[in-house]
C-alpha cells in the first residue's frame, strides 16, 4: 500500500495572501488541502501538511504572525 498523494486530480489556484506582483506567491491545490507549491516552479516540489497543521498556519497569517517583507 502506498501513502502517495494523488496529483492527478489537482486544482491549483494562487493563495490571496500571495503578494500578487509575481513575486512571492504559492499555489494551493484544493483537491488536496495542505498541499502548496512555488507558483514559478509548477513542476518542482509540492509541500503537504495535515489538515490541523495547515489550518493552524492559515490563522496564524489571517492574525499577521508573520511580518512582511
Amino acid at each position: 500500500m502506498s501513502n502517495a498523494l494523488d496529483l492527478s486530480t489537482s486544482t491549483w489556484r494562487k493563495s490571496s495572501y500571495s503578494g500578487g506582483d509575481g513575486g512571492e506567491c504559492i499555489e494551493v491545490d484544493d483537491a488536496n488541502p495542505g498541499t502548496v507549491r512555488d507558483s514559478k516552479d509548477p513542476e518542482g516540489p509540492r509541500l503537504t501538511f495535515t489538515a490541523r497543521t495547515w489550518q493552524t498556519f492559515v490563522a496564524s497569517v489571517k492574525a499577521g504572525h508573520y511580518p512582511t517583507a
